[in-house]
């Protein structure tokens, strides 16, 4: 892809400022309907099992492509999770039921997709990130300043205007409850 990776976009102080507020949401969009499409549009239904922001690639539009299957699995019929004895992907993103235990299902792909949305919204990646008052990771962090009623502070700093702050804040909600609900009450 001519733009390479999501990853090498927001995470980088210069090419973070070619993604304005407008962009970014769009982003978060598309990788939305990429996983609709593999959860329930598709003929078999497909969990990545490795949805990460280098997992991203971007065209000449900045359309997000999700992309390296080599961890998918693929269920058939009713089939809605699987356990593996060998657990794969990247720490960070996995879902705790999938990190400890082997556990995997359409959540599992959901999980990794509200740490990408943090990520997307914060510019920081959760992985490297430490809070240095509270020593929390970027999902600690984040829902932390959500319950103070001060999400505005994850916010990357990239200007925008107030119209728009407020559904970047909606985006981190959903960001949110993709990560800090329990596994069988996590959304589809």
């Amino acid at each position: 892809m001519p733009n390479r990776s999501l990853d090498c976009f927001i995470f980088d102080p210069t090419r973070s400022k070619l993604l304005d507020w407008t962009k970014r949401l769009e982003i978060v969009d598309g990788i939305a309907r990429g996983l609709l499409y593999l959860h329930q549009d598709s003929t078999l239904r497909i969990i990545h099992r490795d949805l990460k922001t280098s997992n991203i690639l971007l065209d000449i539009d900045m359309i997000p492509k999700i992309s390296d299957f080599g961890l998918a699995r693929s269920f058939m019929g009713d089939q809605a999770e699987a356990k593996t004895n060998r657990v794969m992907g990247t720490y960070g993103y996995m879902p705790p039921e999938y990190a400890v235990h082997g556990s995997f299902s359409i959540k599992s792909d959901v999980f990794s997709f509200g740490v990408v949305v943090l990520e997307i919204i914060s510019g920081k990646k959760n992985s490297g990130f430490c809070d240095p008052r509270h020593g929390l990771n970027l999902l600690g962090h984040s829902w932390r300043l959500w319950i103070e009623e001060r999400p505005e502070e994850l916010i990357a700093d990239i200007l925008y205007d107030e119209a728009i702050c407020s559904e970047i804040i909606r985006f981190m909600h959903v960001g949110l409850l993709c990560v800090q609900q329990q596994p069988e009450d996590r959304p589809n």
